[in-house]
């Protein structure tokens, strides 16, 4: 079994959140028997390489046909196999929008789709390969859970859950290589239940995927001008743990900070909760704004978005003493 321990939390954090999910892949085979692995040609940038070597008769590579990937993952899942399919996440959720709907949704067979590189990841591409819409397109499909780990400890742990899960999981894995810690050893996943990282009184920051690095951060720099600010890092946001949200409608301000579009993802998801409470704070939702960015640095894409600490914490605080 893996060891959650720093020296593999280092490794997993060099490695990038694509490169985490390979040695995860690894001990699945171990654990289930039934764990088979597909790639549309993106056995490198999956980091699977390893486990093609070691198990060579459970990685197919369809080639780059992503659609028939999903369907060749629902004929394994028919058969009882548990299959992972891995692409960009641009792809994984536009491209196989329908494959998604009916073999994932509609049939609810449990692939455990992983869209890789969201976000700005693999911003050098340009933005024909930056997924900032797959949260929305998921979301908008029923019976997928929703997963966006935080680091690449909890992306090791995600794959664990995603396994045992009985049915379809989409795996959001985003942030730069080398990633940024998180966790620094084992980590509560637990599928619907936000993890709580901060405590405060003032502001309720609730981010996912790799703005919760970021969100920690500028939470420092609101401490430091008196803003008590609590960090909640919503791994999943399909099913959405309505529970912690309920609480942070405590707070003056909820802000939500994810690398994604500000329409119809993990902001999106808390303002529908929030709606429906009788009272709750205001919402600023962080977050990707109506453009197609040029190709870029991943450091240059997340601070021209303003999604780096230093953006989010300066949003913070204008947003503050513009509504008091």
């Amino acid at each position: 079994m893996i060891a959650f321990n720093s020296m593999n939390v280092r490794i997993w954090s060099m490695l990038g959140s694509c490169g985490a999910f390979g040695q995860a892949a690894l001990d699945l085979p171990e654990v289930n028997d039934r764990v088979v692995v597909l790639t549309s040609d993106l056995c490198v940038f999956s980091g699977l390489e390893r486990f093609r070597a070691k198990f060579p008769d459970r990685l197919y590579n369809v080639g780059i046909a992503e659609q028939n990937m999903v369907g060749v993952a629902a004929g394994f899942a028919k058969e009882g196999f548990v299959p992972f399919a891995t692409t960009y996440a641009a792809f994984a959720s536009m491209r196989c929008a329908d494959q998604v709907k009916v073999n994932m949704g509609y049939m609810g067979l449990p692939i455990k789709l992983v869209g890789l590189t969201a976000g700005f990841a693999v911003g050098a591409l340009g933005a024909t390969h930056m997924s900032l819409e797959d949260v929305a397109v998921m979301r908008a499909i029923p019976n997928v859970t929703l997963l966006s780990p935080a680091d690449c400890t909890a992306t090791v742990k995600a794959v664990q859950v995603a396994a045992t899960c009985p049915g379809p999981v989409y795996l959001r894995l985003s942030g730069p290589m080398p990633n940024p810690i998180v966790y620094k050893g084992d980590c509560p996943f637990e599928i619907g239940r936000a993890n709580t990282l901060r405590d405060g009184t003032d502001v309720s920051v609730i981010a996912t995927g790799s703005m919760v690095y970021q969100a920690l951060k500028a939470a420092e720099l609101l401490e430091g001008a008196g803003v008590s600010t609590e960090v909640i890092d919503m791994h999943t946001i399909q099913p959405l743990d309505e529970d912690v949200v309920n609480r942070a409608c405590g707070r003056k301000l909820i802000v939500t900070v994810e690398e994604h579009s500000v329409v119809g993802g993990l902001g999106s998801a808390v303002a529908e909760r929030i709606a429906c409470c009788v009272r709750h704070p205001r919402l600023l939702m962080v977050g990707h704004e109506g453009r197609y960015p040029l190709a870029g640095s991943y450091g240059d894409l997340i601070r021209q978005d303003g999604l780096d600490a230093e953006s989010i914490y300066k949003k913070v605080i204008q947003h503050l003493k513009e509504k008091t």
